[in-house]
């Protein structure tokens, strides 16, 4: 059985062939089951469990198990932890063993992308990145594969946060800087992408200009927002999976209260690959894509990992 460590599944992931790959898994399909989520006791506090798993009859199977130990804060480790097996389904053969954390922050920038490659305006190279942890790093690498992007913001609630990805991002050759003023930063941006963990909206409907793409990949719960109601209203609004709905608190709370319906969304991610034409339909229109990732992305990438060379 192949073991990748990080560095090594990182190596056999570039954008552009991930991209690719998860294109192909939604057009596919492929089955995926609910998340299982157990509570583990220890000494220093509960432990979340989660497996998630995907397959594809003839195909691959496999499933990331995901550890979440809010107390490891007090010993200097990361709280969350995840590893990614693959399998051939055909026979049940261990095939890899992947670094989890990896496969999920580089298939959540990617899919982003991908869906830009429908929503977004063809001539969009303004991107501003609204967040500064690990997502939010890979999203400019993630959208040069689908748009020629020149220009990057970044901007977070903590502004030194801001100022050290923008200088990342400048020592690999980007165009970047940080965004001082976030309204007037949405406004002349083409593309917003908002990788954060905010539970208050950050980018407001009000702020949007004509033909601008909003891309939420955080707000993964209920309680968690990125965005307002007004956003919802001015744009059309697609998500990855149908569990979006029922996931993000940039949609259960319009819908709770009332402002927006499930009625209103107006593809999947799923549909969208296989059928393109019902993504944006004008230059001055306003998009926005909700995800929430799914197990199908992670066994595309895990397979894509499994199959290829590094720096291919």
């Amino acid at each position: 059985m192949m073991i990748l460590n990080a560095e090594e599944t990182r190596e056999r992931l570039p954008f552009p062939e991930m991209i690719e790959a998860i294109n192909t898994m939604f057009k596919e399909g492929c089955t995926v089951p609910p998340r299982h989520a157990h509570s583990v006791g220890s000494p220093d506090g509960a432990t979340t469990w989660l497996l998630m798993p995907a397959w594809q009859y003839g195909g691959r199977l496999g499933v990331k198990v995901v550890s979440i130990c809010p107390h490891n804060s007090k010993s200097g480790l990361p709280a969350l932890n995840s590893t990614f097996t693959l399998f051939d389904a055909r026979n049940g053969v261990p095939l890899a063993h992947l670094d989890g954390n990896e496969i999920t922050s580089r298939r959540t920038a990617a899919a982003s992308a991908l869906a830009a490659r429908f929503l977004s305006r063809s001539d969009a190279t303004r991107l501003l990145v609204v967040g500064a942890g690990r997502v939010a790093s890979l999203i400019p690498d993630a959208y040069r594969a689908v748009r020629e992007i020149r220009q990057v913001w970044v901007w977070d609630i903590d502004p030194s946060l801001a100022e050290s990805l923008a200088g990342r991002l400048r020592d690999k050759g980007w165009d970047a800087r940080r965004a001082h003023d976030l309204p007037a930063a949405v406004a002349r941006a083409d593309i917003i992408s908002c990788a954060t963990l905010s539970t208050e909206p950050l980018v407001l409907g009000a702020w949007l200009q004509p033909g601008t793409h909003l891309d939420l990949i955080g707000s993964f719960t209920p309680e968690m927002r990125e965005t307002d109601a007004e956003c919802l209203a001015r744009g059309r609004v697609f998500v990855d999976t149908e569990e979006a709905g029922a996931k993000s608190g940039d949609l259960v709370q319009p819908i709770r209260n009332g402002v927006f319906g499930l009625d209103q969304i107006q593809a999947t991610l799923s549909e969208l690959c296989g059928d393109p034409a019902r993504g944006r339909r004008g230059e001055s229109e306003i998009t926005v894509f909700k995800a929430v990732g799914s197990a199908l992305e992670d066994l595309a990438v895990a397979s894509l990992a499994y199959d290829g060379q590094p720096g291919k």
